[in-house]
């Protein structure tokens, strides 16, 4: 049997998943549907979500393409470490969970944008808002449609061209839905992704202690302990080649904090799924998450670990390489897959499938949240009708994803081709806006006095200032700050020099001190010329949890701490 193909049992498999889909999501969409829905029914599916919806959906719009084929492309490169992003955001969400979603709460926020005008003023709101599309669609949509239909195309053998129209189709098709079906048929897609991730762990151990003589999980996890040992450590010293991507204690105390609580805190993308819930019901979708984020490291990083292993051992050498002849991090988990028996691969296949539909829909919702209700409704038609705005909603959902279609293949292989790693793409160059985003916003929660002129800096102030320390070390010899987190390139043009780089998440943790600095100075000098601002309603009973919450905080909290602990 071809290896980069399906089977006619694999088939069945993929056609019963997407029959269940595609049929539950039309039945929530029947019986929920109301033709008189406002406009935040469509986009936030306003109180219909329960708290495992909420969860589940959180979870489906993370893990997609660039979890499943990325992160086990950083796995087989740099192994466990890369799951610091998984295990940090178990943290992060339980501190969203208490400090960010009760102030959007209880000041009835709807959108990231609508917080930023009714915190600062409507000049700063639009620009974040074409900031945030553009963001959106450039890096995101397309990424995931690209490296996507990379997987989809390794393994069923179709076209890759092909792949990112079908995937696309599928997405708009569950979108159009509004966030409802999106929020309950993501239940069923976390289902389908967690069951396939196990498969493909199971068998990449199961092959480990196969080649061995021996039998079992237990046996090829021991192997893989032991013969990949230098895979399992979580935090690089200078002299590791991966250290530009994970810079050593920065992951625990510097720049990863900015990158996890930007995303899943300041991020409409993802805190959407818990804006139209109450307090009680968004936290405990939140913690049921932060669960979930515990277990992707065994679904994500231990395939892509034991697929450097496997391959060390001479498999799949022929499927790793790009066209180029590169050897390329994110064909591991394809060709992982392409190793599973007919009807398992169909439902791994489905599951990749699930991850991937599952976060274009959720991004391509958020797409049209934005678009509809902060830019077209504020600055266009501020008397459109709900009706108006649900039918503008979904052709923004078809325009986006054609975008998308667009420049995944127009720059998608160029971005991410040749060996690159496209988890690390997506978490570099959405860096260049997180600092300067997250510094408005934490300073826009708890610091009064933060002004508008002092948002706009950190806005534009931020990203000048992530690609000039980008650029700086091409220009200036650094070396005498490399004991700082600066990491010395040792060849340039084939010749031994002295450009030192800074890795993006420490660029990101100084990109983000500048921006709180500047955005106290000029607060304190609007407040001398006495501007005045607008603050929200906050007060210390809004942080109150309940003892269950608690509970299951301080057990997530545990289990990172000796993860940590055991990994080191």
């Amino acid at each position: 049997m071809n290896l980069k193909s399906l089977s006619f049992s694999d088939y069945v498999v993929f056609l019963i998943y997407f029959v269940i889909v595609s049929s539950y999501g039309w039945w929530v969409y029947k019986r929920k549907h109301n033709a008189d829905a406002t406009s935040k029914d469509y986009f936030l599916a306003e109180g219909s979500l329960t708290w495992w919806a909420i969860g589940a959906s959180l979870i489906a719009s993370n893990i997609s393409a660039e979890q499943f084929i990325g992160t086990s492309g950083s796995a087989f490169k740099m192994g466990l470490a890369i799951s610091t992003y998984e295990w940090m955001a178990a943290i992060t969400l339980i501190i969203v969970a208490v400090f960010f979603i009760p102030v959007y709460l209880k000041n009835k926020i709807f959108t990231m944008p609508q917080f930023l005008h009714q915190r600062y003023n409507g000049t700063v709101a639009m620009i974040m808002a074409i900031f945030w599309l553009l963001l959106y669609i450039v890096v995101n949509l397309m990424s995931i449609l690209y490296l996507g239909a990379l997987a989809v195309s390794g393994i069923s053998g179709l076209d890759i061209h092909l792949c990112i129209w079908l995937l696309a189709i599928f997405s708009v098709i569950i979108t159009l839905g509004g966030m409802k079906v999106i929020g309950y048929t993501d239940v069923i897609q976390v289902a389908v992704l967690v069951l396939g991730g196990l498969m493909a762990t199971y068998l990449a151990l199961t092959l480990l202690s196969e080649k061995e003589g021996t039998h079992g999980l237990l046996h090829g996890f021991t192997i893989l302990r032991s013969e990949a040992s230098d895979h399992f450590h979580m935090i690089f010293k200078k002299d590791n080649a991966n250290y530009m991507d994970l810079p050593g204690l920065s992951v625990l105390i510097g720049g990863m904090w900015i990158t996890n609580l930007n995303y899943w805190g300041c991020n409409q993308y993802i805190t959407q799924r818990a804006l139209g819930a109450n307090l009680k019901t968004a936290r405990g979708g939140i913690l049921f998450a932060a669960f979930l984020k515990l277990l992707m490291p065994v679904i994500v990083v231990l395939p892509g670990i034991a697929a450097y292993l496997l391959y060390q051992k001479g498999m799949f050498h022929q499927e790793m390489m790009s066209s180029s002849g590169v050897l390329d991090p994110n064909k591991a988990y394809p060709s992982l897959l392409n190793l599973l028996p007919s009807g398992l691969k169909g439902l791994s296949f489905a599951a990749l499938t699930a991850a991937i539909v599952a976060s274009l829909a959720g991004k391509a919702n958020s797409i049209a949240t934005i678009f509809t209700l902060d830019i077209y409704k504020k600055a266009i038609d501020p008397e459109a009708t709900d009706k108006k705005l649900v039918k503008l909603g979904k052709w923004s959902v078809v325009v986006a994803m054609v975008l998308g279609i667009i420049l995944s293949e127009l720059i998608g292989k160029a971005l991410m081709g040749a060996g690159k790693q496209g988890f690390q793409y997506i978490q570099e160059y959405t860096g260049f806006v997180s600092p300067g985003i997250f510094a408005m916003f934490i300073l826009g929660f708890f610091w009064k006095k933060a002004t508008s002129n002092a948002a706009m800096f950190a806005t534009i102030g931020g990203f000048v200032f992530s690609c000039f320390f980008k650029v700086l070390p091409r220009f200036a010899d650094l070396s005498f700050l490399s004991p700082y987190g600066f990491s010395k390139l040792a060849l340039q043009d084939d010749k031994v020099t002295k450009l030192y780089e800074i890795p993006f998440l420490d660029r990101m943790g100084f990109v983000f001190i500048i921006c709180v600095i500047g955005m106290y100075i000029i607060s304190k000098i609007d407040a001398a010329r006495g501007t005045t601002t607008n603050g929200l309603e906050i007060d210390a009973s809004m942080f109150k949890t309940s003892k269950g919450f608690l509970a299951g905080a301080l057990i997530i909290t545990g289990i990172v701490v000796a993860l940590y602990s055991i990994f080191w």
